[in-house]
């Protein structure tokens, strides 16, 4: 199994203040860096294979230790590069570089409870969310009646960079629109979800109809891999925590 990291978003004005970086994955934590603690579980997986997507203070900083990939001019190359990071021929552990809790111990249960073949999430039951982190800022989706949060990290099976490349690049450029999140996902869905009858179930029978391999959400995850800070007030929380 490789592993893959990506570390290119960038954070401006209060967040970019208290961090003293523009690029979030720098962002200290626990004597640490969120990039240098990601790199960290993945190592003590076991994962000898480890590359990174960033700029150059992402190199400067991680060069050492990991592969790094040059970042380009948008999040949808990104997320191409990452994808084809190693060679298809082996499992990739996608993985995003804002989760300030992640440790091996969750990514081990995780790539452990993942089934075989399936392109895998993480996903943590609210109740089990709540408890491990009370009051964090708002968190979670309602998928017919039950809350739920998704992690920050993917398993792809061999040979699934290429199924999920187009899908994936066209998710990620129509993420922040609902018109075209609708278009990609299709009217249906749409309707199910506005009627909250849209279930996991459901989801995961779609994505395999539009990828042609099996999707899958792996419940009950660890809470560590649901948390990620987007923010500064989900980053100010993870560091009240820490």
């Amino acid at each position: 199994m490789n592993a893959v990291i990506t570390a290119g978003g960038r954070v401006g004005g209060s967040f970019e203040e208290r961090i003293g970086v523009s690029v979030k994955a720098l962002a200290p934590f626990a004597d640490s860096t969120l990039l240098s603690r990601t790199i960290d579980a993945v190592a003590q997986l076991g994962i000898e294979r480890v590359a990174v997507v960033g700029g150059e203070e992402v190199r400067a900083a991680v060069a050492s230790r990991v592969r790094v990939i040059p970042e380009a001019a948008t999040g949808a190359e990104n997320l191409q590069s990452a994808l084809h990071a190693w060679n298809d021929s082996e499992a990739l552990l996608y993985l995003t570089s804002d989760m300030p809790f992640i440790d091996a111990a969750a990514l081990e249960w995780f790539v452990g409870a993942s089934p075989p073949g399936a392109i895998a999430l993480p996903l943590t039951e609210w109740a089990a969310f709540e408890a491990r982190f009370p009051g964090a800022p708002p968190f979670g989706i309602t998928l017919a009646g039950e809350k739920v949060v998704n992690g920050g990290a993917f398993l792809l099976p061999a040979g699934a960079s290429r199924a999920v490349e187009s899908f994936a690049m066209r998710f990620f450029d129509a993420r922040k629109s609902p018109l075209r999140m609708a278009a990609l996902t299709g009217i249906p869905l749409l309707v199910q979800f506005l009627l909250r009858r849209l279930s996991i179930e459901g989801l995961e029978a779609h994505a395999q109809r539009l990828i042609g391999i099996p999707a899958k959400a792996v419940r009950n995850a660890p809470a560590e891999l649901a948390y990620d800070a987007d923010t500064l007030e989900e980053y100010l929380y993870a560091v009240d925590r820490a």
